[in-house]
């Protein structure tokens, strides 16, 4: 049977000693968030997490959700008594603003708070992820009608919220919707269509559930210039806050899927059910790209999610299984066999996730704290810069991020051997777990079009030049240290392949746009080496100045400063391989036609 035992250890280093968090007490919300109180929600959480949700994450996988004759849906067993008590605990409020019930915390807490529910159970996370994500739009867009009526039950996580875009004939693009909202004399809309897709959009977890549906007014342009936004509950709202009728709108079906069978992913129909315009007519895109944003962030922590989970248990295994001998001779002579973590292949397999987990956490985390002074930063200057960091690496850490995620989730298996592929073992559901974080809220080539044909160029290429100015600058100071000078060097020659590859697009992506799309993954997954190689630089300079101190915590610290060697020798070499590829183009890639492609009998 897996388990999982929450990284608390990690999680304070990073936003202790690494983010530093207490620095930022000048600003709002960070005044609370002393040493103590971190230490206090990162261990309360870890226990929760790894005590009342891991456990029921093989149940999840197994029983799946049941849609009843009705449309309505049950959750897997133990799941609605595990809501209950994630939302009397409040862990759905730590960083959600106080005038509607939240806590007002930094969203780095938030996002870590986040990583430990979906590694414990990714299908249960989606249900408050999904929610986080309905409240960001609805805050950011919303009347205050709208968000006086909604927003204090969805943050309290009395009710749940979801996103509702994808239609059977058609994903990405979403120009080419159907649902339509006919406007009627009490100011609410009739909305009518079918949704798919639709994580979370029907279950017993709480008393009401509000969507967020994409849909076209009549008349409104034919493309994704003419949709717009609509809140549309499940049961409609009285003036005093209670419920209301139930309104016309149904879970048809729950999709069969590969994996996260524990969370509920439906196709909804719509049959004239009352909704509400959220912002702007034909501006539902833009309301939509800031629930789409924050749940781009949340898929990118289940990445590193499942991996560390994967991970963990594929280390115990390593250290129980025995097999064969270590090839420098008997690590232990007097047992039969050594176990196969003496083995250098799966060391690699097991430092590659180790490496890779902790350096993702690191950066969910600082993009996490990116969020908060995009909105809370001492000045206009300040908010600036960390908009135009999270934007850049939004598409970085959920694309890159899951890619890899994937990749370890796959090698963790593969340490348990044949055992990795029966299902008692767990590690079927990890794998399976998380290869939806590569597709869905835009496919991982979507996210690597957004990086390089939307933000690079964007206002002039200023964010990205603020990124290579950031990893410049912690290159030259760590130079002037002997320890961290090797790491630094390596990470400086990354950061040139780099910069190398966004000037080779500037220079033949207009000419032939094809050469964009065929480097485009290849460059999101250097920017996502480059980008870890940041933060394992920021680790190890910490470590080594703990262990200067001559910290009790010494082999913790020297764990991080190994760690980080690994990355610099394992890691960082692959952007020259990447960069050679993506300078390659697109010629060859698109030179035969359909025909070539059609197996012959």
């Amino acid at each position: 049977m897996p388990t999982y035992t929450a990284p608390t250890r990690d999680a304070r280093f990073l936003v202790n000693e690494v983010l530093d968090l207490a620095s930022y007490n000048n600003l709002p919300g960070f005044e609370s968030a002393t040493p103590d109180m971190i230490d206090t929600v990162i261990n309360e959480a870890g226990k929760f997490c790894s005590e009342v949700l891991a456990p029921l994450n093989r149940i999840g996988d197994e029983e799946g959700c049941t849609r009843h004759d009705d449309g309505s849906v049950t959750t897997p067993t133990g799941f609605k008594e595990a809501f209950q008590q994630y939302r009397e605990s409040g862990w759905g409020t730590i960083s959600q603003p106080e005038e509607f019930g939240g806590q007002g915390m930094p969203h780095v807490l938030g996002m870590l708070i986040e990583e430990f529910v979906g590694t414990a159970n990714q299908a249960f996370a989606m249900y408050p992820g999904l929610t986080g994500g309905a409240i960001a739009a609805l805050l950011a867009k919303g009347s205050d009608e709208l968000k006086e009526k909604y927003v204090h039950k969805m943050i309290a996580n009395e009710w749940t919220g979801t996103m509702n875009l994808t239609e059977p004939h058609c994903g990405t693009d979403l120009g080419m919707i159907r649902t339509k909202a006919e406007p009627q004399a009490d100011a609410s809309y009739a909305i009518t269509g079918t949704k798919i897709f639709i994580s979370a959009g029907e279950h017993d977890l709480a008393e009401n559930i509000i969507h967020l549906v994409l849909a076209k007014t009549p008349g409104a342009p034919d493309s994704s210039k003419g949709i717009s936004l609509f809140v549309v509950p499940k049961f409609l709202v009285n003036e005093d806050g209670s419920l209301g009728e139930r309104n016309t709108l149904q879970c048809g079906s729950i999709e069969e899927k590969m994996g996260i069978h524990g969370n509920s992913t439906c196709v909804m129909n719509y049959d004239g059910a009352k909704g509400w315009m959220v912002g702007e007519e034909n501006k539902g895109l833009a309301a939509m790209f800031i629930m789409m944003n924050a749940a781009r962030l949340g898929v990118g922590i289940q990445g590193y999610a499942q991996a560390e989970v994967a991970y963990q248990n594929a280390v115990a295994y390593a250290l129980d299984r025995r097999q064969g001998r270590a090839l420098t001779g008997p690590a232990e002579p007097e047992a039969q066999a050594d176990p196969i973590f003496v083995h250098a292949d799966v060391r690699r397999m097991l430092m590659d996730a180790k490496a890779y987990t902790e350096g993702m956490r690191a950066l969910a985390l600082w993009g996490a704290l990116q969020v908060d002074l995009t909105h809370k930063g001492a000045s206009d200057e300040d908010k600036a810069k960390a908009d135009q960091i999270i934007s850049l690496l939004t598409p970085v850490i959920k694309g890159y991020g899951t890619d890899k995620g994937f990749d370890v989730a796959i090698n963790m298996q593969q340490v348990f051997g044949g055992h990795g592929y029966i299902e008692e073992w767990g590690m079927s559901q990890y794998v399976r777990d998380s290869r939806i974080a590569m597709i869905y809220e835009g496919t991982n080539g979507v996210q690597a079009m957004d990086l390089c044909g939307r933000k690079l160029a964007q206002n002039g290429g200023a964010a990205i030049q603020a990124f290579f100015a950031v990893v410049d600058e912690e290159i030259a100071e760590a130079k002037n240290n002997e320890a961290l000078a090797p790491f630094a060097g390596k990470l400086e020659k990354a950061l040139g392949e780099q910069k190398a590859a966004t000037m080779w697009f500037m220079q033949n992506a207009m000419a032939n746009p094809n050469h964009l799309g065929a480097g485009a993954h290849h460059y999101m997954h250097i920017m996502g080496i480059v980008s870890l190689g940041l933060m394992w630089l920021r680790m190890a300079t910490v470590a080594h100045a703990k262990l200067a101190e001559g910290s009790e915590d010494k082999a913790f610290y020297e764990a991080k400063m190994a760690t980080a060697a690994y990355y610099g020798d394992r890691f960082l070499p692959d952007a020259g391989a990447l960069r050679r590829k993506l300078e390659a183009g697109a010629d060859s890639m698109m030179a035969l036609d359909a025909d070539a492609f059609q197996t012959a009998a």
